[in-house]
């Protein structure tokens, strides 16, 4: 029985891209101690239809949409081999992936959505674990108050705010993405 990949919306380097209107600045000369790897980010709003952002070492931000539902014939644990799968083809075509970010979600309308969560929150961990990358959960509140100005921001607010900044998401799990990223890059993590 042959294995179908999850698809995505895009994948690296794509031509025809969600593409923000703006790159970042280099982030260093090739003689600095940063290596390549290191610097590349990824961000993900975590779920059956997940989000993600990556900045590459060179600044050039790609984003899109990735769906892990599972078809009627899936076994239980499926869309995590799909998501772990993914992940791994993600970093190869990143040259690697130095740290990532991910929305910490403490709320569930549903039992379903905070298994479904808990089993992409323990793929990506122990995923990031085993490739020595740095990870890091970021509040909802706190992705919502830095992109739009309100810790309650809806998803309408949180879509306008990143189309102010130049993207272009399909959806809000892409959009929560690019918010996540950028406040990682302008943050330096949280650390500001």
């Amino acid at each position: 029985m042959e294995t179908i990949m999850a698809s995505t919306t895009l994948t690296l380097p794509a031509t025809d891209a969600s593409a923000p209107a703006i790159t970042a600045p280099p982030l260093s000369p090739p003689s600095a101690k940063i290596s390549a790897t290191k610097a590349t980010i990824l961000a993900l709003d975590l779920g059956t239809v997940a989000g993600w952002a990556i900045r590459t070492a060179d600044g050039t931000i790609v984003s899109g949409t990735v769906s892990f539902r599972p078809s009627r014939y899936d076994g239980g644990g499926m869309r995590y081999l799909r998501f772990r799968s993914w992940l791994d083809r993600l970093a190869s075509e990143a040259g690697g992936i130095g740290s990532v970010h991910f929305e910490e979600v403490r709320r569930h309308i549903g039992t379903d959505a905070a298994h479904t969560y808990g089993g992409f929150l323990a793929t990506l961990t122990a995923w990031c674990e085993q490739n020595e990358i740095a990870y890091q959960g970021v509040p909802v509140g706190t992705i919502k108050r830095f992109i739009a100005g309100k810790g309650n921001a809806d998803k309408a607010a949180v879509i306008a705010a990143v189309r102010a900044r130049g993207f272009v998401p399909a959806d809000d799990n892409e959009a929560d993405a690019i918010a996540i990223l950028l406040w990682a890059i302008e943050t330096s993590g949280g650390v500001r």
